[in-house]
């Protein structure tokens, strides 16, 4: 009689119980997908008990944090886009300095606003590709040809490989590769080689230069925002905009040491045609 009233129970709690670990699922995955970077992640509340009160205090914590985030990149943005017209003033001021002005002052000037230029450039784009996660273009892009067209911009560049077609935003892949030539550039050293080639899973670009590479323990947090390995030249935005650009056209970037002396930054965009 007592295990027939335990299966007995047993039957009538399992319905109760297995709604429950449902909802506590549901309510595990919306936290998951917040703690992964997805922002909008909500969970439905059903019911009027303890779980549910639960629901709604991850769903208003959620939509806080959303709204927080929002604002600020809306402020980082605006920000950005103000300091274009300081900008614009200081470089027509250098323009119109005397030619009794030092030259060597005016070179600095010309530099440090060249750098400034740049990083306002390169906190607008990642604020924009923050914010909007579809791509403005969507376009059959040859990445040999557009690899082309930006090696021939600078000395001491080897290109080779085979055509190979992404449908992507061909803005957003040419200043991909050229934070790739410009880091080669900077922290390498000559010649830097670009391949393009078919991979099992994409398509895959590869830049690599004979410098002195990049420490192990630091491949991954090249691509950290504002993070300057090495000699510390440069906004430290480049790289993190190559991972994003990557990541949205389906793919990913990585550093991984070159075949020989130096170091390579591949990146694989899996959308081939």
């Amino acid at each position: 009689m007592l295990a027939l009233l335990a299966l007995a129970v047993g039957v009538g709690a399992y319905p109760v119980a297995r709604r429950l670990t449902r909802r506590l699922e549901r309510l595990q995955a919306g936290v998951k997908s917040l703690g992964a970077g997805d922002l909008s992640a909500r969970v439905r509340t059903e019911g009027r008990d303890e779980v549910a009160r639960l629901a709604e205090s991850f769903n208003r914590a959620a939509a806080r944090i959303e709204e927080l985030v929002g604002a600020h990149k809306a402020l980082l943005a605006n920000a950005s886009h103000e300091l274009r017209t300081p900008l614009s003033r200081i470089r027509m001021a250098v323009e119109l300095m005397k030619e009794s002005a030092d030259p060597k002052r005016k070179a600095e000037l010309e530099h440090d606003i060249a750098e400034l230029d740049a990083l306002i450039d390169e906190i607008l784009l990642a604020t924009r590709l923050d914010a909007v996660k579809e791509r403005k273009a969507d376009e059959d892009v040859d990445l040999l040809a557009l690899a082309a067209e930006e090696c021939a911009r600078y000395e001491n560049v080897e290109l080779d490989g085979e055509p190979a077609t992404v449908r992507g935003d061909p803005r957003l892949l040419r200043r991909m590769l050229r934070n790739l030539l410009e880091n080669a550039k900077r922290h390498g050293a000559p010649p830097i080689e670009v391949r393009v080639s078919r991979a099992a899973n994409g398509v895959e670009m590869a830049v690599c230069d004979r410098g002195a590479g990049v420490p192990e323990s630091e491949r991954e947090r090249v691509f950290d925002p504002f993070y300057r390995a090495g000699t510390g030249q440069g906004s430290g935005l480049g790289l993190a905009l190559v991972r994003q650009i990557a990541r949205r056209h389906g793919g990913d970037a990585r550093c991984v040491p070159g075949s020989g002396q130096g170091g390579c930054f591949i990146v694989v965009l899996s959308q081939p045609r």
